[in-house]
């Protein structure tokens, strides 16, 4: 209840502060101002007579970080993340190839090795005498590095 209540508020204290900011006019906000010709925008000089406008800015600036404030205690207070509780979706079956039941799916094939640059001192894999990828044997390669 008192989060429902801190949520209301804060959304009107944001529609205010909007509101009351834009109604303000800018200070010096003439053709000397663009030049720095303002002598209210300097950091010592005089800050004149607080209005209604700026002191309602104030007040609604303060309720807003006040409530941002108790809104994220109270985020962190019911924890986790809001991620967490989306559910997962279900998992696809993998695809097989057409007529093939799911359960019965050929295991893939184990990817294919890229066949090693000529002069260079590649390993032969096992000792086997399958074929290199080059449609050569190991026997039939000439010894000096095929020049």
């Amino acid at each position: 209840m008192f989060e429902i209540l801190l949520y209301i508020i804060h959304a009107i204290v944001c529609l205010v502060l909007i509101l009351v900011v834009l109604l303000q006019s800018g200070k010096a906000a003439d053709l000397a101002g663009a030049f720095g010709g303002g002598g209210s925008q300097t950091a010592l000089g005089s800050r004149g007579a607080a209005t209604v406008l700026s002191k309602a800015t104030s007040i609604c600036a303060i309720v807003f970080m006040i409530s941002s404030l108790g809104l994220a205690i109270l985020g962190s207070r019911s924890g986790g993340s809001v991620l967490e509780q989306v559910p997962l979706p279900a998992e696809a079956p993998a695809e097989t190839p057409a007529g093939t039941p799911a359960g019965n799916a050929p295991a893939a094939a184990p990817p294919a090795q890229a066949p090693a640059p000529e002069g260079s001192a590649a390993p032969a894999t096992g000792g086997s005498n399958a074929p290199s990828g080059s449609g050569e044997t190991p026997q039939e390669k000439p010894a000096g590095g095929g020049r």
